[in-house]
């Protein structure tokens, strides 16, 4: 029994100190959830079923979010990468920067704004909500 108890500790720190890993585990979740969209069908993309399904894993405690902290840093740091391809297209189309680019960066920057607004509308209901409860 001790065995396994080292053993599976070990692993614990190993996935912990690998940010490899972590994104590694990440993307198994990810591909996991577009697998299981595509078989059943469902309207939504596998990003959000693998969102909600690592909110459960949290929530279950199986896994801790400071167990995916250096993969999470490692991505958010190379985040800029992932943009690369949409400034290749924009300067492959240079109707982008006339009245169709205006048009779609108002309805980006508008979308934005009222995703930002709607959660903060949200999170400030919700604190109070909680905190009526509380007293």
């Amino acid at each position: 029994m001790l065995f396994w108890r080292r053993c599976r500790l070990g692993l614990r720190r190993g996935f912990r100190r690998s940010a490899c890993l972590q994104i590694a585990a990440l993307v198994a979740l990810w591909l996991l959830a577009e697998g299981l969209v595509r078989q059943l069908g469902l309207p939504v993309p596998g990003g959000i079923v693998g969102l909600g399904a690592l909110l459960l894993v949290f929530a279950l405690r199986w896994w801790s979010p400071l167990s995916f902290a250096r993969g999470a840093r490692l991505l958010l740091a190379e985040m800029l990468l992932f943009f690369i391809p949409a400034a290749m297209i924009l300067l492959d189309n240079r109707q982008m920067f006339g009245w169709l680019g205006l048009k779609l960066l108002l309805v980006v920057v508008g979308g934005t704004v009222l995703v930002m607004a709607t959660t903060a509308v949200t999170v400030e209901l919700l604190l109070r909500w909680s905190g009526r409860d509380a007293h």
